[in-house]
């Protein structure tokens, strides 16, 4: 069974994040800041992370190229960003180390065909 990280300072976001994942067949496991996201990932490396762009404490950006910049880059990230969807916002994440992006609010076939995307669905 794949795992999936959801990091979201939204409870509401991860609650709908994990049903859809769950359907998916993914094992998944939720933080709220990329600090508690960056610990969970030290303990235990997911599969995939689902990545919101703004949050507390340290946001997606700053998480995200910590992970790479530790070495982690057989992981795959999908970035959900808020409504920063416009193409700047987007390479931005590209280029911090996304490996996809899907905008909220995303649905189950979005969020499947993003997995699929990315080889782990």
């Amino acid at each position: 069974m794949k795992s999936c990280l959801i990091v979201d300072d939204s409870k509401v976001i991860r609650k709908v994040a994990r049903h859809i994942l769950e359907t998916l067949d993914f094992e998944v496991e939720e933080a709220g800041d990329g600090r508690e996201a960056l610990s969970r990932c030290e303990a235990k490396m997911p599969d995939v992370v689902l990545l919101d762009w703004n949050m507390p404490v340290m946001s997606g950006m700053e998480f995200l190229r910590l992970l790479r910049q530790r070495g982690h880059n057989d992981l795959f990230y999908v970035d959900s960003g808020t409504t920063e969807n416009d193409m700047a916002h987007i390479r931005a994440a590209l280029e911090a180390g996304a490996d996809e992006y899907v905008m909220k609010p995303f649905d189950r076939e979005t969020l499947h065909i993003k997995l699929q995307l990315v080889g782990v669905a």
